[in-house]
């Protein structure tokens, strides 16, 4: 075995044991996100916050940041949407949202962080980790063992399917 394919697996090893916590989490949340447009894990949660008063439209739905808002019927200063009320003159809205438990929350919080927020450095090191790994896979075996080549084998089998999902 060469030097080089030798501190390869070396720092796969290790590295996959360091993020193997962060990887459990990326894997939970992203399956829980794969159900975001349901109910699945989610609980209703009742609202009353004090907006700034006269908002209309989408205005309204982006302060409550309520997805597709749409307002019903408005009868004198009472704004009627489907998930609650909003009194155009006070402010006050009193509505009903489905969330997520604090804990899972915060898990899914990691696959829509952006460049506003501190997690964003996790996300750009793990990306980088997980890329690191299909590199360094390819050092694991010899090139001309039979596993070498049964695993170039599904390395094109799991690139094909996912273009093919892709292309769908």
């Amino acid at each position: 075995m060469s030097q080089l394919s030798s501190k390869m697996r070396i720092y796969h090893r290790y590295l996959g044991f360091f993020l193997a916590g962060i990887m459990a989490v990326y894997a939970i949340s992203g399956i829980i996100l794969i159900f975001r447009e349901t109910k699945f894990l989610k609980s209703d949660v009742h609202k009353v916050i004090t907006l700034q008063p006269g908002l209309q439209g989408e205005k309204l739905g982006k302060e409550l940041r309520i997805k597709g808002f749409k307002p019903d019927t408005t009868l004198g200063d009472i704004v009627r949407f489907k998930q609650g009320t909003y009194n155009l003159k006070s402010g006050v809205a009193d509505y009903t949202v489905s969330e997520l438990p604090k804990v899972v929350s915060k898990m899914t919080k990691l696959h829509k962080a952006t460049t506003n927020d501190p997690l964003f450095y996790l996300n750009i090191f793990f990306g980088l980790s997980l890329l690191f790994f299909v590199i360094s896979s390819f050092w694991m075996f010899l090139p001309k063992t039979t596993i070498f080549k049964k695993a170039m084998l599904f390395t094109a089998a799991g690139a094909i399917l996912t273009l093919v999902l892709l292309l769908l």
